[in-house]
Protein backbone atom coordinates (compact mmCIF):
# COMPACT_ATOMS: atom_id res chain seq x y z
CA UNK A 1 0.00 0.00 0.00
CA UNK A 2 1.15 3.66 -1.06
CA UNK A 3 2.48 5.89 1.88
CA UNK A 4 1.64 9.47 2.31
CA UNK A 5 3.51 12.30 3.51
CA UNK A 6 2.79 15.72 3.92
CA UNK A 7 4.80 18.69 4.57
CA UNK A 8 4.21 22.29 4.07
CA UNK A 9 5.82 22.16 0.58
CA UNK A 10 5.15 18.99 -0.93
CA UNK A 11 3.46 16.06 -0.85
CA UNK A 12 5.37 12.53 -1.91
CA UNK A 13 3.17 9.02 -2.68
CA UNK A 14 5.64 6.01 -3.31
CA UNK A 15 8.17 6.65 -5.88
CA UNK A 16 6.33 10.06 -7.19
CA UNK A 17 7.11 13.81 -5.82
CA UNK A 18 4.76 16.19 -6.58
CA UNK A 19 6.36 19.66 -5.23
CA UNK A 20 3.87 22.47 -4.86
CA UNK A 21 4.87 26.51 -4.59
CA UNK A 22 1.70 26.97 -2.68
CA UNK A 23 -0.38 30.00 -0.90
CA UNK A 24 -3.14 28.94 0.94
CA UNK A 25 -4.12 25.19 3.04
CA UNK A 26 -4.11 21.39 2.11
CA UNK A 27 -6.11 18.88 3.62
CA UNK A 28 -6.20 15.06 3.46
CA UNK A 29 -9.03 12.81 3.04
CA UNK A 30 -10.87 14.53 0.48
CA UNK A 31 -7.83 15.93 -0.72
CA UNK A 32 -8.26 19.86 -1.30
CA UNK A 33 -5.79 22.56 -2.46
CA UNK A 34 -6.15 26.69 -2.68
CA UNK A 35 -4.22 28.89 -4.75
CA UNK A 36 -1.36 26.46 -6.22
CA UNK A 37 0.94 28.33 -8.29
CA UNK A 38 2.29 25.39 -10.39
CA UNK A 39 3.38 22.06 -9.80
CA UNK A 40 6.37 19.85 -10.76
CA UNK A 41 5.62 16.21 -10.97
CA UNK A 42 8.61 14.12 -10.83
CA UNK A 43 8.09 10.44 -11.27
CA UNK A 44 10.84 7.91 -11.19
CA UNK A 45 9.89 4.30 -12.43
CA UNK A 46 11.25 1.42 -10.45
CA UNK A 47 12.30 -2.04 -12.23
CA UNK A 48 11.63 -5.17 -10.21
CA UNK A 49 14.24 -7.22 -8.92
CA UNK A 50 13.36 -9.81 -11.62
CA UNK A 51 14.81 -8.16 -14.45
CA UNK A 52 19.03 -7.99 -14.32
CA UNK A 53 19.60 -6.35 -17.35
CA UNK A 54 18.13 -2.68 -19.24
CA UNK A 55 19.35 -2.87 -23.41
CA UNK A 56 18.63 0.67 -24.47
CA UNK A 57 16.89 1.16 -28.11
CA UNK A 58 17.61 2.85 -30.92
CA UNK A 59 19.49 6.27 -30.19
CA UNK A 60 19.17 5.90 -26.77
CA UNK A 61 21.34 5.66 -23.46
CA UNK A 62 21.32 4.42 -20.13
CA UNK A 63 23.35 6.35 -17.83
CA UNK A 64 23.94 5.80 -14.12
CA UNK A 65 23.47 8.88 -11.89
CA UNK A 66 26.42 11.01 -10.21
CA UNK A 67 25.06 11.45 -6.60
CA UNK A 68 24.19 14.88 -6.14
CA UNK A 69 27.18 16.80 -3.32
CA UNK A 70 26.64 16.46 -0.35
CA UNK A 71 29.43 18.92 1.11
CA UNK A 72 30.51 21.92 -0.02
CA UNK A 73 34.41 22.50 -1.09
CA UNK A 74 35.09 23.96 1.95
CA UNK A 75 33.19 20.90 3.69
CA UNK A 76 30.04 22.21 4.97
CA UNK A 77 27.59 19.84 4.95
CA UNK A 78 24.34 20.73 2.23
CA UNK A 79 20.51 20.03 2.94
CA UNK A 80 18.97 17.94 1.03
CA UNK A 81 17.03 20.82 -0.49
CA UNK A 82 19.93 22.70 -1.03
CA UNK A 83 22.19 19.82 -2.88
CA UNK A 84 22.60 20.58 -6.79
CA UNK A 85 20.67 18.36 -9.22
CA UNK A 86 23.63 16.46 -10.80
CA UNK A 87 23.73 16.47 -14.46
CA UNK A 88 26.17 13.89 -15.09
CA UNK A 89 26.86 10.31 -14.77
CA UNK A 90 28.29 7.24 -16.15
CA UNK A 91 27.73 5.48 -19.33
CA UNK A 92 25.93 1.81 -18.73
CA UNK A 93 24.61 0.72 -22.04
CA UNK A 94 23.85 2.26 -25.42
CA UNK A 95 21.50 1.61 -27.97
CA UNK A 96 22.41 0.19 -31.61
CA UNK A 97 21.96 3.77 -32.80
CA UNK A 98 20.28 5.86 -35.41
CA UNK A 99 18.91 5.11 -38.47
CA UNK A 100 19.32 7.90 -41.75
CA UNK A 101 17.83 6.26 -45.07
CA UNK A 102 20.35 3.42 -45.29
CA UNK A 103 22.87 4.45 -43.03
CA UNK A 104 23.63 4.35 -39.16
CA UNK A 105 24.97 6.47 -37.35
CA UNK A 106 26.67 5.15 -33.72
CA UNK A 107 26.17 6.61 -30.79
CA UNK A 108 28.79 9.41 -29.48
CA UNK A 109 29.37 7.57 -26.55
CA UNK A 110 30.64 4.35 -25.36
CA UNK A 111 29.86 2.37 -22.12
CA UNK A 112 32.18 3.33 -19.25
CA UNK A 113 32.53 7.23 -20.30
CA UNK A 114 31.74 10.18 -18.04
CA UNK A 115 28.93 12.23 -19.18
CA UNK A 116 27.21 15.55 -19.19
CA UNK A 117 23.47 15.53 -19.87
CA UNK A 118 20.91 18.17 -20.53
CA UNK A 119 18.94 19.39 -16.90
CA UNK A 120 15.62 18.34 -17.94
CA UNK A 121 16.14 14.94 -20.17
CA UNK A 122 15.47 11.93 -20.22
CA UNK A 123 13.42 9.01 -17.93
CA UNK A 124 14.69 8.63 -14.57
CA UNK A 125 15.06 4.78 -13.57
CA UNK A 126 15.54 3.09 -10.16
CA UNK A 127 17.50 -0.22 -11.20
CA UNK A 128 19.17 -2.45 -8.64
CA UNK A 129 18.72 0.31 -5.93
CA UNK A 130 20.20 3.06 -7.91
CA UNK A 131 19.15 5.90 -9.92
CA UNK A 132 19.38 5.59 -13.33
CA UNK A 133 18.32 7.91 -16.97
CA UNK A 134 17.47 7.05 -20.05
CA UNK A 135 17.83 9.53 -23.00
CA UNK A 136 18.30 10.45 -26.23
CA UNK A 137 22.36 10.46 -27.47
CA UNK A 138 21.28 14.11 -28.57
CA UNK A 139 20.26 15.17 -25.34
CA UNK A 140 23.91 13.91 -23.85
CA UNK A 141 26.14 17.32 -23.83
CA UNK A 142 29.74 15.99 -23.83
CA UNK A 143 32.08 13.43 -22.32
CA UNK A 144 34.33 14.76 -19.04
CA UNK A 145 36.62 12.62 -18.17
CA UNK A 146 37.77 15.13 -15.35
CA UNK A 147 36.20 17.00 -12.17
CA UNK A 148 36.49 20.23 -14.18
CA UNK A 149 34.16 21.36 -16.41
CA UNK A 150 36.78 23.05 -18.68
CA UNK A 151 37.71 20.13 -19.63
CA UNK A 152 34.16 19.05 -21.20
CA UNK A 153 34.30 17.37 -24.70
CA UNK A 154 31.50 18.73 -26.40
CA UNK A 155 29.14 16.17 -28.49
CA UNK A 156 26.92 16.76 -32.03
CA UNK A 157 26.33 20.37 -32.15
CA UNK A 158 27.02 21.82 -28.34
CA UNK A 159 29.76 24.57 -27.65
CA UNK A 160 31.49 25.16 -24.72
CA UNK A 161 31.92 28.66 -23.33
CA UNK A 162 33.92 30.92 -20.91
CA UNK A 163 31.24 33.13 -19.93
CA UNK A 164 32.05 37.12 -19.53
CA UNK A 165 32.71 38.54 -16.19
CA UNK A 166 29.83 41.10 -15.26
CA UNK A 167 30.29 44.65 -15.45
CA UNK A 168 31.41 45.61 -12.32
CA UNK A 169 30.16 49.22 -13.06
CA UNK A 170 27.84 51.41 -15.11
CA UNK A 171 28.53 53.25 -17.62
CA UNK A 172 28.05 56.55 -15.07
CA UNK A 173 31.17 54.79 -12.76
CA UNK A 174 28.41 53.67 -10.72
CA UNK A 175 29.68 50.26 -8.89
CA UNK A 176 27.16 47.73 -9.20
CA UNK A 177 26.03 45.28 -6.00
CA UNK A 178 25.84 41.17 -6.90
CA UNK A 179 21.99 41.22 -6.95
CA UNK A 180 22.27 44.24 -9.62
CA UNK A 181 25.04 43.21 -12.58
CA UNK A 182 23.10 41.93 -15.41
CA UNK A 183 24.11 38.32 -16.48
CA UNK A 184 26.07 38.50 -19.46
CA UNK A 185 25.55 36.62 -22.71
CA UNK A 186 28.67 36.84 -24.05
CA UNK A 187 31.75 34.88 -23.66
CA UNK A 188 34.88 32.91 -25.41
CA UNK A 189 34.33 29.45 -27.18
CA UNK A 190 36.39 27.25 -25.31
CA UNK A 191 35.27 23.84 -27.24
CA UNK A 192 33.16 22.97 -29.90
CA UNK A 193 31.90 19.59 -30.95
CA UNK A 194 31.76 17.52 -33.93
CA UNK A 195 28.74 18.95 -35.71
CA UNK A 196 25.13 18.00 -36.21
CA UNK A 197 23.91 15.55 -38.22
CA UNK A 198 21.94 16.69 -41.79
CA UNK A 199 19.29 14.24 -43.75
CA UNK A 200 21.60 11.87 -44.57
CA UNK A 201 23.70 11.40 -41.28
CA UNK A 202 27.22 12.97 -42.07
CA UNK A 203 28.04 15.67 -40.30
CA UNK A 204 28.03 19.42 -40.71
CA UNK A 205 30.80 21.45 -39.13
CA UNK A 206 29.95 24.27 -36.92
CA UNK A 207 30.70 27.69 -37.80
CA UNK A 208 32.58 28.88 -34.74
CA UNK A 209 36.41 27.91 -33.63
CA UNK A 210 37.75 28.36 -30.08
CA UNK A 211 38.90 31.42 -29.61
CA UNK A 212 35.90 33.38 -31.01
CA UNK A 213 34.15 35.45 -28.53
CA UNK A 214 30.34 35.12 -29.14
CA UNK A 215 27.01 36.74 -28.36
CA UNK A 216 24.46 33.82 -27.52
CA UNK A 217 20.23 33.83 -26.27
CA UNK A 218 19.97 34.76 -23.16
CA UNK A 219 18.31 31.68 -21.72
CA UNK A 220 20.09 28.79 -23.60
CA UNK A 221 22.23 26.27 -22.36
CA UNK A 222 23.22 24.45 -19.37
CA UNK A 223 25.22 26.53 -16.58
CA UNK A 224 28.25 25.46 -14.80
CA UNK A 225 30.85 26.33 -12.33
CA UNK A 226 34.78 26.01 -12.82
CA UNK A 227 36.91 24.57 -10.73
CA UNK A 228 38.83 28.06 -10.65
CA UNK A 229 35.47 30.00 -10.19
CA UNK A 230 34.56 30.95 -14.19
CA UNK A 231 31.08 30.08 -15.08
CA UNK A 232 30.96 28.08 -18.31
CA UNK A 233 28.11 27.49 -20.55
CA UNK A 234 27.33 24.62 -22.67
CA UNK A 235 24.73 25.34 -25.61
CA UNK A 236 24.05 24.65 -29.30
CA UNK A 237 25.26 26.21 -31.84
CA UNK A 238 22.52 27.19 -33.20
CA UNK A 239 21.73 29.39 -29.91
CA UNK A 240 24.90 31.45 -30.85
CA UNK A 241 23.48 35.06 -32.17
CA UNK A 242 26.63 36.63 -33.50
CA UNK A 243 30.41 36.41 -33.25
CA UNK A 244 32.02 39.71 -31.77
CA UNK A 245 35.21 41.04 -32.95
Amino acid sequence: MATTQLTTSSISVKNIAFQFPCVGHVRIGNLTQRSFRGMVVKASTVVAPKYTAIKPLGDRVLLKIKEAEEKTQGGILLPSTAQTKPQGGEVVAVGEGKTFGKSKVDISVKSGEQVVYSKYAGTEVEFNGTKHLILKDDDIVGILDTEDVKDLKPLNDRVLIKVAEAEEKTAGGLLLTEATKEKPSVGTIIAVGPGPLDEEGKRTAISVTPGNTVLYSKYAGNDFKGKDGSDYIALRASDIIAVLS
